[in-house]
């Protein structure tokens, strides 16, 4: 049975109706670009599907794609007169979840390719 990669991507996140199907799509694509362009080949191998959907998890996750508004994390939280502040969420050191990009490049690093210049 073969499934697609946009199913893959809804079981993995546990996204049951086809309401974000827009956003998911965007997000294969936009982690496949960026795999295909920093290991420097046109197609991606096999052995690179289930890195680039762990890719897309945490990219969806961490750059909050399914939300209008993207907020980083609680950074101070103040009692008397109630007062919240958040970090960036673009921010490695504000939002941790933005480490999954270091997180995959000794993966990608067997199939970079030397470019042709």
């Amino acid at each position: 049975m073969v499934v697609n990669k946009l199913e893959r991507l809804k079981k993995l996140l546990g996204i049951a109706d086809d309401s974000k199907d827009e956003v998911l799509q965007f997000t294969i694509d936009n982690v496949t670009d960026m795999v295909l362009n920093y290991c420097n080949i046109t197609e991606v191998p096999e052995k690179l599907e289930n890195i680039i959907l762990s890719m897309c998890v945490d990219k969806y996750r961490a750059e909050s794609l399914g939300s209008e508004t993207s907020q980083g994390a609680v950074k101070s939280i103040s009692e008397g007169d109630v007062s919240v502040s958040y970090g960036s969420a673009y921010s490695v050191s504000d939002n941790p979840g933005m480490e999954f990009l270091k997180g995959y490049k000794a993966q990608l690093d067997r199939f970079r390719r030397l470019g042709r210049w």
